[in-house]
């Protein structure tokens, strides 16, 4: 080959550097291969065919040319920071790093060295050396761009979210159309809490360029924080259209399917995300969230401890795996759980308030308390816990808390907050107002009505009613002992029943004789609502029947996706469920007036004597006990409240101390409850000049026995604004008179209800004055309380509160006149029962 002079290498090196810049890399290559050829220390050959490596996808080729390089001009910064390009482009960040900091040391004053270093130190996670870095390309070079979008990214990363917005709004007003730096600019503006106006600039950037997923998958990430998860789902289809592979888009999409109930979707999203990226934590444990929310929980625990394996410091996992050990009755275990959960993140609220619900389940009342006291310390806003703790405090007779935190309550609940669920709220208030608020908040924050399912297909009424029980205490529990008669007394000949078991099979005397009286009866508590309603949907159920509302239990989801096209709140919680998919409760005249109709969101069924249905067939045992193996006194009377501690409130406590200072020798019956809180209760009693052993507790015993022994008793002496109602039934089935004192609250106003229906109004008081009245009256005057029990005596056979067959006809003509409203096309409406 004839050898090239210098004059030719120029003129072969100018064309080579031609070409390059056309894009003819193949002829560029050529050419320097060429020059190499003939001059293999030509340092910028070299250089630039190390360049031209580069872009043709090649680094360790360029490096060798690049190093060749080097050991001729070990003084070039170019070929430094060439280098360094090229071992990033290999992962090998700390060997990238060594060359840039080598070019800046060579060229201090050039911005672009400066950047390809604080590059490198972004990309090896040292933010703040990188924001420094950023920072000096900006004195050397105020307009540059790129080093103002990645201080902002840098700063975003580091949780400076003020810091990042400074640089993304001065970098827009240089480049308004820097889609990048809109995106964001969006994702921090969230992060700051400006949620409308993260949605304004991810608009923007969306209008800037329509095929960008990033925008799409934040303005998902915005329209979820404003709980518009519709259209959070529509963001994040349009980002995995745009980038399919993208598993924090899938992941997302998840999260807002879950808000939405469409749990069986949500998880078809986790699990392509999962597929994606197999090692993210948080996807696990959504995963495990809406498999939780669909009785999964064998599914829910195993993505809990999948999460927790790639995230052993994940206090979240450990939390929810504590819930669903609760939902699994492993109280001592979710306990556990929630203790982990803790030592990782003792600021963890939500983990101090789970393991508040699993202590009350262990019976370990004052711990709960406490818990809840901690969750409520570190997050005063926690959702519905006031009014739990109060309700907890409530049950240990806690009372130092009492008047000032249920008048704090009511006007937060009627302003439509979120601070109590609404059960705790019937023992706390006598307000009807006040309990639908409670009621409707929970019911539009927890369970809306869910259309997924679609509307009922008409169809033609058949030869029987259809009618659907649906209950978590199908076994030895107060509702099926008030119940059991009713299911026996049905004419079968005009309705089919079936019992849709919401709770344990504990395979117990109520369990075993219930669920042989139904034509059909299902065990669905490990069914997810939605399946629960398509379950019945499928039987044709006409009309379900809840009896539970919100007690321990309930399934109000499944009623929520519609179980029938008539659905009916009965007896388990007194009050309005103020969901709208709850078409009518069944009451009376004496719980609901027609004056406080509009305290409830359902059409009511005036039942002509009582709502409550009782079972005649409950044995009272024959055991006779004496006082003295009762803890009672030989002689003296013996007021009686077997009510659940809950309920004593301390003006209903101050008359039953001023009782028994008026009746020498009287005692105060109780059911026992938590050590603490007899204590409590002995020391109230104290502090009202009352011996704290004038207050006698009662243990738990068989039923049979346990309605013997009220024969020990005098009289009962009810509550408010939480009367007793199963209760109250008993002791009058038992032959015990019953005093109450009437409220406004259906809660407050059952014992009415019985007592009327058993002939004895005498005993229904108006007023907390009357009521102390008439018990010390009944009191001093044995032949007067002689007389009500005789009257009861003869009351309790023949009054219609006892029997089921009579109740079973009332309520019989209730639902057929519900279904024939339901057939002649008209809304439900009140319906009067004649006797």
């Amino acid at each position: 080959m004839v050898s090239l002079s210098a004059q030719l290498r120029n003129e072969t090196f100018r064309q080579a550097l031609a070409l390059h810049g056309a894009g003819d890399l193949a002829g560029a290559q050529a050419a320097y291969v060429a020059i190499l050829g003939e001059h293999p220390d030509d340092v910028e050959a070299l250089h630039h065919i190390g360049i031209l490596n580069l872009q043709l996808g090649d680094p360790n080729l360029a490096i060798a040319f690049l190093d060749q390089a080097l050991l001729r001009a070990p003084s070039s910064p170019q070929i430094l920071v060439h280098r360094g390009i090229g071992l990033s482009s290999l992962g090998r960040r700390d060997l990238a790093l060594e060359s840039f900091e080598a070019a800046v040391d060579l060229a201090p004053n050039d911005p672009n060295l400066h950047f390809q270093r604080a590059d490198a130190l972004l990309d090896l996670g040292r933010l703040d050396d990188a924001i420094e870095g950023f920072a000096r390309v900006l004195q050397l070079d105020p307009d540059n761009l790129a080093a103002r979008h990645n201080r902002g990214v840098a700063a975003q990363y580091l949780g400076r979210f003020d810091d990042a917005l400074s640089d993304y709004d001065a970098l827009l007003t240089l480049s308004p159309t820097d889609v990048e730096a809109q995106v964001n600019r969006g994702a921090v503006l969230r992060r700051l809490g400006h949620a409308d106006e993260a949605l304004a600039a991810l608009q923007s950037a969306i209008r800037l360029n329509g095929q960008h997923a990033g925008a799409y998958s934040n303005l998902g990430n915005v329209l979820q924080d404003l709980r518009r998860f519709e259209e959070a789902v529509n963001a994040f289809d349009q980002a995995i259209l745009l980038a399919p592979q993208n598993p924090d888009a899938h992941s997302n999409r998840g999260v807002a399917l879950a808000e939405l109930g469409r749990l069986e979707d949500a998880i078809e999203s986790y699990d392509t995300a999962i597929s994606l990226d197999p090692e993210t934590a948080d996807t696990y444990s959504n995963r495990g969230v809406a498999n939780k929310g669909l009785r999964r929980q064998t599914e829910a625990l195993t993505d809990f401890e999948t999460a927790i394996a790639l995230n052993p410091g994940f206090a979240e996992a450990y939390s929810n795996k504590g819930n669903v050990l609760q939902e699994l009755k492993h109280f001592d275990l979710a306990v556990e759980s929630y203790d982990k959960a803790l030592t990782l993140r003792p600021d963890y609220a939500d983990a101090h308030y789970n393991r508040g619900n699993a202590l009350q389940e262990l019976k370990q009342t004052l711990a709960a308390r406490d818990a809840y006291v901690e969750a409520l310390r570190l997050d005063p806003a926690y959702e519905y816990l006031p009014g739990a703790l109060l309700h907890t405090r409530m049950h240990l007779a806690d009372w130092s808390a009492t008047a000032d935190g249920i008048d704090q309550l009511e006007t937060a609940i009627l302003a439509g907050n979120h601070v109590a669920p609404p059960f705790p709220v019937l023992a706390l208030t006598d307000s009807p107002s006040v309990q639908r608020a409670a009621a409707e908040t929970w019911i539009r924050d927890k369970v809306p009505r869910r259309l997924g399912l679609g509307e009922f297909a008409s169809r033609p009424g058949s030869s029987r009613l259809r009618i659907g029980y649906f209950s978590a205490d199908f076994h030895n529990h107060a509702m099926a002992y008030l119940m059991a008669e009713l299911y026996e007394a049905h004419d079968r000949s005009r309705f089919e029943l079936t019992g849709f078991s919401l709770g344990p099979d504990r395979n117990d005397e109520m369990r075993q004789r219930i669920s042989g009286t139904f034509d059909r009866f299902v065990d669905v508590r490990t069914q997810s609502d939605r399946e629960i309603a398509q379950l019945a949907r499928s039987l044709e159920i006409d009309i379900a029947v809840d009896l539970n509302g919100f007690t321990q239990g309930a399934r109000l989801g499944a009623f929520a996706e519609g179980c029938a096209p008539i659905q009916v709140n009965f007896l388990g919680y007194p009050g309005t469920l103020g969901a709208p998919y709850i078409d009518y409760i069944v009451a009376d005249r004496t719980l609901i007036p027609e004056a406080s109709q509009r305290f409830y969101a359902e059409k009511i069924v005036y039942l002509p004597h009582s709502y409550q249905v009782n079972d005649s067939r409950r044995a009272v045992s024959d055991r006779v006990f004496s006082r003295a193996e009762l803890g009672l006194p030989e002689e003296g009377f013996v007021f009686c409240c077997f009510n659940n501690g809950y309920k004593i409130l301390p003006r209903i406590f101050d008359i039953w101390m001023r009782l028994l200072g008026h009746i020498p020798g009287s005692v105060l019956w109780l059911l026992a409850d938590t050590p603490i809180a007899i204590e409590n209760l002995r020391r109230e009693a104290e502090a009202r000049g009352v011996a704290g052993d004038r207050l006698v507790f009662a243990g738990r015993m068989p039923l049979a026995d346990h309605l013997a022994r009220h024969r020990a008793a005098d009289l009962f002496i009810d509550t408010l604004p939480y009367n007793a109602h199963t209760t109250a039934s008993d002791a009058l089935w038992a032959g015990l008179p019953v005093l109450t004192c009437q409220g406004e609250s259906f809660a407050g106003r059952v014992a009415s209800s019985l007592l009327n229906a058993v002939d004895l109004p005498e005993l229904v008081t108006t007023s907390l004055d009357d009521y102390e009245a008439a018990a010390l009256r009944l009191a001093s005057h044995p032949d007067e309380l002689a007389a009500l029990k005789a009257k009861l005596a003869r009351t309790r056979t023949t009054s219609p509160l006892f029997k089921a067959s009579v109740f079973a006809g009332h309520i019989e003509t209730a639902y057929l006149a519900m279904e024939a409203r339901r057939q002649a096309g008209l809304a439900p409406d009140h319906i009067d029962v004649p006797a």
